[in-house]
């Protein structure tokens, strides 16, 4: 059993060790694909799976981490869209704000929540205040944010 879930595991970009036996990694998507700089991208989650609505019991994981889309403007086809995703303009509030309430709610009592934003698009102000929590800590200054919550 894994003590780890990476809810949006993308193609792993920031795991030192993108096999890391204590770490489920979720997407809603796979992907095999050559970016126009020649790059390999490949996107293949252990589990397909919405973060709106995880397959998973409660309280499953002691550290959850959650680095959604941050895109709402970029084509469907994007090397962009392709290697972060995208979200739905019209609903990625809503969106945030189910996805933050399932970590949450797969989370044992004591578990962390370490969230990652890049702020290109949509300020970390706007989308915090989507979750209903303060984080703890988090780094301030950059356009990419690492932010800590627990349960």
């Amino acid at each position: 059993m894994q003590r780890i879930l990476d809810a949006c595991c993308g193609s792993r970009m920031f795991w030192f060790d993108k096999e890391n036996e204590d770490t489920l990694f979720m997407d809603n998507r796979e992907l095999e694909t050559t970016l126009c700089d020649g790059r390999q991208l490949v996107v293949a989650p252990d589990v397909i799976a919405d973060f709106r609505n995880m397959p998973f019991a409660d309280e499953t994981f002691y550290l959850v981490v959650f680095d959604p889309p941050h895109l709402i403007r970029a084509g469907d086809t994007s090397w962009l869209a392709q290697k972060y995703g995208k979200l739905n303009d019209a609903t990625w509030r809503m969106d945030l704000m189910m996805g933050f309430d399932e970590c949450m709610r797969v989370l044992k009592p004591n578990g962390t929540l370490i969230f990652k934003w890049n702020e290109e698009q949509i300020s970390i102000n706007e989308v915090l205040d989507c979750f209903g929590q303060k984080p703890l800590f988090g780094d301030k200054r950059s356009k990419t944010h690492w932010i800590t919550f627990m349960k």
